[in-house]
């Protein structure tokens, strides 16, 4: 009895090791399943999250390509190198963009813009690198995060790429007193314009001295470090009001800021310090007009005017606007509403009362780039023959130098930090 005793229970002790073997074999097969399901839900939402975030973008699949060659007689603006594709739509860079695999402009002749020798600029409205644009981008890990893949395409493809710099590069100075909103930006930041692909700025407007004069100083330092002409305030009133020449192809294009809007009148720039160059009394600065009319091809003026968040030009832009026009400005730009204002004619050439904001806050439920393609002429032969309408899109003009203006809208829109095409 002992021994079939013991047989017994080491016939039961081996019966429990093998079921223990086998407990464990199976639950260690549902584990690996478990895992196996894990890891491809987790890289199925990963892939999920990259489709449905316009801010992930692969930026593998970016074309580096330089643009075209930009010859400038100031300090060049940085080289762009944005994607060449759709945004996360689809769009292949917007209904107006024209824009090539190649990064090149083709008209129906199978002519590139280098070709034909037009000259395309491009201008967008206010900027300020808000927290919001400053967590898209950080987020993002670059302007990929601020700006779409389709706008960006368009800034490449452009000659010129000017916006409104609404705030001063700096760490130095005192707060203004009595005022809303004061903004400023470490001047190390100014490498965002350089990743935006911005060729020019104008600095005239009611936040360039929200942190007093040194916000001038070390905006005019950050740039020229950057390689960015600006216009529109200095260290003086000859500096603030000076015109600013790029040439593209042969063609001079000139830049002169002027602003309406500023604090008090120590913020204009004078014969002893800095400022912006006041338009307020418009006499100088049509004086200016008048005599950059005869230094350059193409003559554009940025200004600050209008009243915030108004969608309809005060009386007083659309006859200052007019006088610009009369003195010899080609096309006017203007800014500080911060909401889209119209587009006007006067004399076969475009006022774009105010493109909004740009890249600033948290939400632009619209905004818009402005296009200018130049059709440039031999201008010893006169004037080019064209039509001139009265439309914001597709609208045509002649210059007295020879050269004929194509101006389109390029809607935008911008939410959380990040601007897209609309």
């Amino acid at each position: 009895m002992g021994k079939r005793k013991r047989k017994a229970r080491t016939a039961a002790v081996l019966a429990m090791a093998a079921a223990v073997v086998c407990l464990t074999a199976f639950g260690g097969w549902m584990v690996w399943r478990e895992m196996g399901n894990s890891a491809r839900a987790e890289s199925s939402e990963a892939e999920t999250v990259q489709t449905e975030n316009p801010q992930a973008e692969n930026r593998q699949t970016e074309n580096t390509q330089p643009d075209t060659v930009i010859e400038l007689t100031t300090a060049a603006g940085p080289e762009a190198a944005p994607a060449k594709g759709g945004d996360e739509a689809g769009n292949a860079a917007g209904s107006n963009a024209g824009a090539q695999d190649s990064g090149e402009d083709t008209d129906m002749s199978g002519q590139t813009d280098e070709e034909s020798g037009d000259i395309t600029l491009l201008f967008a409205g206010d900027v300020y690198f808000s927290d919001h644009v400053m967590n898209a981008y950080n987020q993002a890990g670059g302007i990929g995060g601020v700006l779409d893949a389709g706008i960006r395409a368009e800034i490449g493809a452009a000659d010129i790429f000017m916006v409104n710099q609404e705030f001063p590069f700096t760490n130095r100075g005192t707060a203004a007193e009595d005022k809303q909103f004061t903004f400023r930006i470490p001047p190390e930041k100014v490498s965002m314009f350089t990743e935006m692909g911005v060729d020019i700025v104008t600095m005239a407007n009611n936040h360039i001295l929200d942190f007093g004069p040194e916000g001038i100083t070390d905006s005019l330092a950050a740039l020229d470090g950057a390689g960015i002409p600006h216009v529109g305030a200095g260290e003086n009133l000859e500096q603030a009001k000076k015109l600013e020449i790029l040439e593209v192809k042969g063609r001079k294009i000139g830049f002169l800021g002027v602003s309406r809007v500023y604090m008090a009148a120590s913020w204009a720039a004078g014969t002893d310090h800095p400022g912006v160059f006041s338009t307020y009394d418009p006499t100088m600065a049509l004086q200016e007009i008048r005599a950059a009319r005869a230094k350059c091809d193409y003559l554009v003026v940025y200004v600050h005017w209008g009243i915030e968040r108004n969608t309809t030009p005060e009386d007083y832009q659309r006859s200052m606007g007019r006088q610009y026009i009369d003195a010899g400005a080609d096309l006017v730009v203007g800014s500080h509403p911060h909401v889209l204002q119209e587009i006007e004619y006067y004399d076969g050439k475009p006022i774009a009362y105010s493109l909004g904001n740009f890249v600033f806050g948290s939400s632009i439920p619209e905004t818009e780039l402005l296009k200018v393609v130049l059709e440039t002429g031999d201008v010893s032969g006169g004037v080019l023959d064209g039509p001139v309408e009265d439309a914001a899109d597709g609208a045509s003009g002649d210059s007295e130098e020879g050269i004929t203006a194509e101006v389109t809208v390029i809607p935008c829109t911008s939410s959380g930090g990040y601007t897209r095409l609309r």
